[in-house]
């Protein structure tokens, strides 16, 4: 009986990861039926976005399904900053890594995504800026 007991919780862990393994890989074919056919595509603990046909779209997983919260036409783009998420209006530096936010400026509009790693955010702030320059 006590050697049971002593399983037990590593039953229940085995359990909790099993399932959180399975909501993690719904999430994931989720957001590759959402991004299908998308020039560019990102996942990430703070949200998706693709961008497709000319319009970046982002989105947050939310009872197992993508809810978009905004878009921007690609064409529309002046600027693209890439802010601190939490200190307000600074930008990031080049060293600086984690969390941040896309600040997208242009047709009268300033929009923020957010990204959970800066590297992806920079490289993503470079391939708009093309694709802006193409569609003009």
């Amino acid at each position: 009986m006590i050697h049971g007991l002593l399983w037990l919780p590593l039953l229940l862990a085995f359990l909790l990861l099993t399932s959180l393994g399975w909501l993690e890989r719904r999430r994931q074919n989720l957001f590759r039926d959402w991004a299908k056919g998308a020039e560019l595509a990102k996942l990430d603990g703070s949200g998706a976005a693709r961008l497709k046909e000319g319009v970046l779209t982002w989105a947050t997983f939310e009872a197992g399904s993508f809810r978009e919260q905004g878009s921007f036409e690609v064409t529309k783009l002046e600027m693209v900053e890439l802010m601190a998420l939490t200190s307000g209006e600074a930008p990031l530096t080049d060293e600086s890594q984690g969390r941040c936010r896309l600040r997208l400026v242009g047709g009268g509009k300033e929009i923020d995504v957010q990204f959970s790693d800066a590297e992806r955010a920079r490289s993503w702030m470079n391939q708009l800026m093309s694709r802006s320059r193409c569609d003009l």
